[in-house]
């Protein structure tokens, strides 16, 4: 067996007369994925794979909306300076840009404003607007920020700014009481609750300028994209729009920023959240984001381009960082903790998240990451969680331990004083360990179908293709196939990569899974696997074939691992678990314990799944009794060939009577002196006559003494069976004939014959013989 590294749960496929409502000629894996979706009509369908701008709400419904744009054109008319106070990520970047653009179309006088994050934190903070007041600003507007600014909104009165707050993130208790607040989940009219910010942003934009401003749809795919909002209704229009105005855009910065992501024409919603976003937030995670903001901002190529190289070297360092951090929280890690805290002084705030993220990954338990900041005795960073723990409810549970806290089930950021550390682990660990189970600790794959590889091919993942762009709310499909792999290799300079093939006679289909190459050793012939992934087209050489990008894999029948004849440090995977192995004390694994048979049969070996043989048993039926006891996920055969105790063919019942009949005719003889002549008229080695004659003497047929043979009267009638020798003899040769001698297919069909208890005791005993 080998167990998957996450949750496998199953989409519940709508019946398949549901298909029928939507009358689009697709395949039913497409019309089922539209089904989960809560698609369940033919204009539905239509109107998902093709958004259309006309399906954008009315900028005017948002509430706020209409006195924000008659002072905002006001300011514009009377030339007052207005500033865009933005965010330091890649939402926040594309809104101050999508905003400045409306604001300069209809000629006004403005400016924007990011906070850094490492000296002014996230969001609007007094100093800045004391400072934009005496720099001459009358009218502050925020994007992707401030709902949460209840003080500086004061400020901002006092100082006699007016304060327009767009945002996006979720509103408290209190809303702050500023010139006006546009913001979707405060907007009755406004059905459609989840826009980004650059959403918003870009809704104030339109209602500035009149009309739709196509030339910064790239800005809104992009904000809209790397801050993971769901990409459904509105989000999924300005997705696709803005996806085919990046390919075709005139704004020297994000040319620029292309040519160093090495993008090619054709554009999707990976090389946004991968290449383009990530440039952006490593930014604002490493200094000040104004550079990203004067790159979408520059006219002239030479000058874009070298902005757009300095961005793609903070992202590099940016990844340096990130893995340092990572290697040195690895080595901080308290196994027997259900949480992960680690803390550290010197530790990049900026990137603690992604830190946090990997180490999710890595260990499947939540994770917090500190940066401990000794000169005011507090630590500050950030957490991620798993599916199963609600981060922000149990966090709530001990409140009073945070200086500041926020976020919500999977991620949040806090600050605490550096003394509540083992408080704050202690409450924690406890919190998981009542409420989790093990299994609950691995991450979640959500399987949207079971197919078969004849299922499979190139026009069936286009189809899928037209659900893009996918992303939250409308997730890649991830399908589950089984077979029995006619390949299983590594590949990679590494040899970290595992690459499998299924086939049948009508259809194959390759499997890749990066990172998943020490996996190899874990899997054994003939045997049946699972694997999820996405399904994507390979072209290769004008050729274009379907495969499946492998995200997990499971085998969930017994495994065995034949060995025999290899190297030690060839034999068992790492299983991370611990290994009983019955025989010599031959190390192959870290986690191993070493036993005789006649110690193992004296335990208790429910415990183990894994059992591992490295010497012959002297009876089968010892390893028989071993194998029912435990009922293993996983053998290892690892028996060297013996020196054969034997060697010699056995001899069949006629030879016994022959050799018997020379004995009782002979009545003694020396055993050395007849050998020569036995040899040369019947064939007999040494071995074989010295095997017959202690069976003899052993049954009481024959007496040996001082080299010679003497043959003695029976008195009563005997079977060769019940002669020791004859049996000892009889055990050692099909013990070979199974372990050593036989193949792999029927030394596995043996061993499934021990572990059936439905088999009974002939049939095993007859097999192999």
């Amino acid at each position: 067996m080998l167990s998957s590294k996450a949750n496998w749960k199953y989409i519940n496929n709508p019946p398949a007369k549901d298909r029928d409502s939507i009358e689009i000629a697709m395949s039913p894996i497409v019309k089922d994925l539209f089904l989960q979706r809560g698609i369940t009509t033919t204009e539905e369908a239509k109107q998902f794979m093709q958004p259309d701008l006309s399906n954008l709400a009315d900028p005017f419904l948002l509430q706020g909306m209409d006195k924000a744009v008659k002072r905002i054109k006001e300011a514009a008319a009377n030339q007052e300076k207005i500033v865009v106070y933005g965010d330091y990520d890649a939402d926040g970047v594309s809104s101050t840009v999508v905003l400045l653009h409306a604001l300069k179309k209809i000629g006004a006088d403005c400016e924007y404003y990011i906070p850094n994050r490492f000296t002014e934190g996230y969001g609007p903070n007094e100093l800045a607007f004391r400072q934009l007041h005496q720099a001459g600003f009358g009218l502050i507007i925020t994007v992707d920020t401030g709902i949460a600014s209840v003080h500086e909104a004061e400020v901002a009165k006092e100082l006699g700014m007016d304060l327009i707050i767009t945002d996006h993130h979720e509103p408290q208790a209190q809303i702050p009481d500023c010139y006006t607040v546009i913001h979707p989940k405060l907007s009755e009219d406004y059905t459609f609750k989840e826009l980004a910010g650059v959403g918003v942003s870009l809704k104030l934009a339109q209602a500035i300028m009149g009309e739709l401003p196509y030339e910064v749809l790239p800005f809104a795919a992009i904000g809209t994209i790397a801050d993971l909002v769901p990409l459904v209704s509105e989000n999924r229009v300005l997705a696709t729009f803005g996806l085919k105005e990046l390919e075709r855009t005139n704004n020297v910065g994000l040319k620029a920023l292309k040519q160093v992501c090495q993008l090619e024409e054709r554009l999707t919603e990976e090389d946004v959240g991968f290449r383009i976003g990530p440039r952006i937030n490593a930014v604002g995670r490493l200094g000040d984001a104004d550079l990203a903001v004067d790159l979408f901002l520059e006219k002239d190529a030479e000058i874009a381009l070298e902005m757009a190289n300095e961005l793609n070297h903070m992202n590099e360092q940016r990844k340096k960082i990130v893995q340092e951090i990572v290697d040195e929280a690895m080595g901080m890690i308290q196994t027997d903790k259900r949480i992960i805290i680690v803390a550290k002084e010197g530790w990049n705030e900026g990137v603690l998240g992604i830190v946090a993220s990997k180490l999710v990954q890595k260990y499947d338990r939540p994770a917090i990451v500190l940066a401990i900041k000794p000169e005011q005795g507090i630590v500050k960073g950030s957490a991620r969680s798993i599916p199963a723990f609600d981060l922000f409810e149990g966090c709530m549970t001990v409140r009073d331990l945070f200086t500041h806290f926020g976020g919500h089930a999977q991620a949040a950021g806090m600050t605490l004083p550096v003394e509540n550390l083992v408080s704050l682990e202690a409450a924690l660990d406890d919190l998981l360990f009542e409420h989790l189970s093990e299994e609950d600790f691995k991450q979640e794959l959500n399987i949207n179908a079971i197919l078969d590889i004849e299922d499979i091919n190139v026009s069936i993942i286009e189809e899928i293709g037209k659900l893009a762009p996918f992303g939250m709310g409308n997730p890649k499909p991830l399908f589950e196939i089984n077979g029995i792999p006619k390949e299983v290799r590594q590949i990679g300079s590494k040899k970290n990569h595992l690459k499998m093939q299924f086939a049948s006679p009508k259809a194959q289909i390759d499997m890749v899974g990066f990172g998943f190459g020490e996996l190899k050793e874990a899997i054994s012939p003939y045997t049946k696997i699972s694997v999820a992934g996405e399904l994507s087209v390979n072209e290769w050489n004008g050729r274009r074939m379907a495969q499946l990008m492998m995200e997990d894999l499971k085998i969930t029948e017994w495994q065995l691992f034949d060995f025999r004849g290899k190297k030690a440090e060839q034999l068992l995977p790492g299983t991370g678990k611990e290994v009983f192995v019955c025989g010599e004390p031959v190390q192959f694994t870290k986690h191993q314990e070493t036993f005789s048979y006649k110690e193992a049969l004296s335990m208790d070996l429910r415990s183990y799944q894994t059992i591992g043989f490295t010497a012959l048993p002297e009876s089968l039926n010892d390893m028989k009794e071993i194998i029912r006891q435990m009922n293993p996920e996983n053998i290892v055969i690892a028996i060297r060939q013996v020196p054969n105790q034997y060697p010699f063919q056995f001899p069949s019942r006629k030879e016994f009577i022959d050799y018997y009949s020379l004995i009782k005719q002979h009545k003694q003889f020396r055993v050395a002196e007849m050998q020569k002549a036995i040899e040369q008229h019947r064939g007999w080695n040494e071995a074989k006559v010295m095997f017959m004659s202690d069976v003899f003497v052993d049954l009481g047929f024959a007496v040996k003494k001082d080299g010679w043979l003497r043959y003695e009267a029976a008195t009563n009638k005997q079977d060769l069976s019940e002669s020791i020798v004859y049996q000892t003899c009889m055990k050692q040769k099909e013990a070979e004939n199974i372990l050593i001698y036989s193949n792999y297919q029927d030394l596995k069909k043996w061993f499934e014959s021990c572990m059936d208890t439905s088999l009974n005791v002939k049939e095993e005993a007859v097999y192999g013989l």
